[in-house]
């Protein structure tokens, strides 16, 4: 196991509070996780950052085909126009479903759009940089990493 459940606990705790500290005096964040395990992680940095952050904090989930990502949805309709949007993913393997997510949501205009994922590997083969990572892992080109959800809560995160 490459991060317990503990552990995964402290760095939304921590990752809540740089973005609280990043974003002091913005009047929203909308949190965007992409299902499923991305939403959850999600609604979980939004539960610790509501006590540290003064304004509005709105999470919905974000639908994707990760074969096939030509389909995305939102799952409700909102207006992202001028808005500070955080994309949250469990990991970040390849890059690959982060940026096909960022393609629809730039055509809504926000005013900024950040990226979060709880585990980042560092074989990208696409171009996106995250602002806010938990763990960092190097791994071979042919493992994967898996975030574990269970019972509404982070088990951990293993090395496949």
């Amino acid at each position: 196991m490459i991060l317990s459940k503990s552990s995964a606990d402290k760095t939304l705790r921590r990752m809540a509070l740089e973005i609280a500290e990043r974003h002091a005096g913005t009047p929203e964040i909308i949190i965007i996780g992409i299902k499923e395990n991305g939403l959850f992680i999600a609604r979980k940095t939004a539960a610790y950052l509501r006590p540290v952050f003064e304004g509005e904090i709105k999470t919905i989930g974000l639908s994707i085909n990760k074969k096939d990502p030509a389909e995305i949805k939102l799952e409700e309709d909102i207006d992202l126009r001028g808005k500070m949007i955080l994309l949250a993913d469990d990991v970040a393997n390849t890059g690959r479903t982060m940026l096909y997510a960022l393609r629809p949501l730039l055509d809504m205009y926000p005013a900024r759009v950040e990226t979060l994922a709880l585990v980042e590997r560092t074989h990208k083969m696409f171009p996106v940089a995250l602002n806010y990572v938990g763990l960092s892992v190097s791994t071979a080109a042919d493992e994967n990493i898996g975030v574990i959800v269970a019972n509404g809560e982070i088990e951990g995160a293993v090395i496949n």
